[in-house]
């Protein structure tokens, strides 16, 4: 069955992504570690698409984590770039941007510090959540309440690279989130890959605990 023509009568609301793998994708394909982030960028932009254009209301995805930031220099470097380089190619697009993570440290890009309120790019439409320099338990510890209160409660959370844990991903957010597995690397990202989410997504019983 071409999943590309398959008529879905579930759409998530809200699609939680964890895009794991830039690392061993570029070891793979005989590169340096810290090439492998500019690589995920393409594919982050290739799945905005198809969840705006299947109607997906809401999407977030994991840039970088504060325990990502322990990671060697040049690492860390690289991600943060590719992080500001996502946002700056978002804003000639269609969406309501919000990044969200420990703004007040030294580790969150400068160049995003505009962003941490929600932001219209053009005619605005989908909402996209930016994690970066993000911490569970800073989101937790905030004292005005959980800091990602203004994101809503996940329905999907896909996860590419093969890993079978949330890594901190939004803990409040994804307490009844489904949770789907994508062997393949970030980088090697396609859309029959999205779809086989989607159409896995379409037999999970959502009682929400009833």
């Amino acid at each position: 069955m071409d999943l590309k023509k398959q008529k879905f009568k579930r759409v998530p609301r809200h699609i939680g992504v964890i895009p794991d793998g830039n690392r061993r994708w570029a070891v793979n394909c005989g590169l340096e570690k810290k090439d492998g982030y500019q690589h995920g960028i393409n594919p982050g932009f290739k799945l905005y698409e198809l969840c705006r254009d299947m109607g997906v209301e809401e999407l977030t995805l994991y840039g970088f984590t504060v325990d990502n930031t322990k990671r060697p220099a040049e690492q860390k470097a690289a991600f943060k770039q590719a992080c500001v380089d996502a946002v700056l190619e978002l804003s000639k697009r269609d969406a309501e941007l919000l990044v969200m993570g420990n703004d007040k440290s030294p580790s969150f890009p400068e160049e995003l510090k505009n962003y941490t309120k929600r932001t219209k790019f053009g005619k605005g439409g989908i909402k996209v959540n930016f994690l970066v320099n993000y911490g569970w338990d800073w989101d937790l510890k905030n004292e005005n309440g959980i800091a990602s209160k203004d994101i809503s409660r996940i329905d999907l959370i896909m996860r590419w690279g093969g890993m079978r844990r949330l890594s901190g991903f939004l803990p409040v957010q994804s307490v009844y989130a489904d949770i789907y597995v994508l062997d393949e690397f970030w980088p090697e990202f396609t859309e029959e890959q999205f779809y086989r989410g989607i159409a896995w997504y379409q037999n999970q019983d959502v009682t929400l605990g009833g």
